[in-house]
């Protein structure tokens, strides 16, 4: 990537990194994500249990996710864990180091629309993009979210307009999807027909409704962010609730962890 962190990493970040060296008892890996920073993880940091040859789990220029276990800016030292990753932060720092890197692609298309390098874009949209949204991606997925927020940066107005029509068909609307599950029982003569005809009014727009077994049903909402997709959920679930006691049943909402 072009754009590099000045400074050091924070005590238990976690970071993307590129292996340069592998020694008997340790390993040496460039930061990728800051200007001229290299970490060593000790063969112990690697994986838990005896390791017999280092290079069994890791390799020369491989891109590798640690945890910073400590820095010593005096000396330029960053001890660096492998082993104390887990799953679903190598999963998600992966993610986001690749959605950061796809985003600087698109400002580097942008610029050559403009007839600029990426430097001179980063200096003119992409530094005030990351200062003020975290990342360029995490900026891009507001513009697309709400175009008129792009106005508050005072960009020149061209970049303002290319920036945004560009974002707008390349980058997905962020979403989340939260769950619950309905128990819903009518001992009427007709109570299925009756749940059926409730949920079928209620399944609309981004509310999806299935069948789990008797008497349970799974709802579940997506939308550009929790507190909408969970407004959503709540209206949707007290309002089945509702018809189905108006109708002589009865029903119950869980909402899953």
């Amino acid at each position: 990537m072009f754009y590099k962190k000045s400074g050091f990493p924070e005590q238990g970040e976690v970071v993307i990194c590129t292996v340069t060296k592998i020694l008997y008892h340790s390993v040496f890996a460039k930061l990728d994500e800051y200007k001229h920073l290299d970490g060593m993880i000790h063969i112990s940091e690697i994986s838990p249990g005896r390791i017999r040859n280092i290079r069994d789990y890791v390799k020369e220029g491989k891109k590798i996710v640690c945890k910073v276990l400590n820095v010593k800016q005096d000396k330029g030292q960053i001890d660096l864990s492998i082993r104390r990753i887990n799953t679903m932060q190598r999963i998600n720092k992966s993610n986001d180091h690749k959605q950061e890197q796809k985003a600087e692609k698109l400002l580097d298309f942008i610029g050559k629309q403009l007839k600029k390098d990426l430097k001179t874009m980063y200096e003119e949209a992409g530094f005030k993009l990351i200062e003020t949204y975290g990342g360029l991606y995490d900026a891009f997925q507001r513009f697309v979210l709400d175009d008129e927020e792009i106005q508050e940066l005072k960009l020149d107005k061209e970049l303002e307009k290319l920036l945004l029509k560009t974002v707008q068909e390349k980058i997905k609307a962020p979403e989340v999807e939260i769950k619950g599950t309905l128990k819903l029982i009518c001992e009427n003569s007709d109570g299925v027909e009756i749940i059926k005809k409730i949920l079928i009014h209620a399944q609309k727009g981004d509310i999806k409704l299935s069948y789990v077994g008797a008497p349970n049903y799974k709802i579940s909402v997506k939308a550009s962010d929790y507190k909408t997709a969970e407004g959503i959920l709540k209206n949707a679930q007290e309002e089945i609730i509702k018809d189905l006691i108006k109708a002589g049943g009865t029903g119950e909402f869980t909402k899953s962890k």
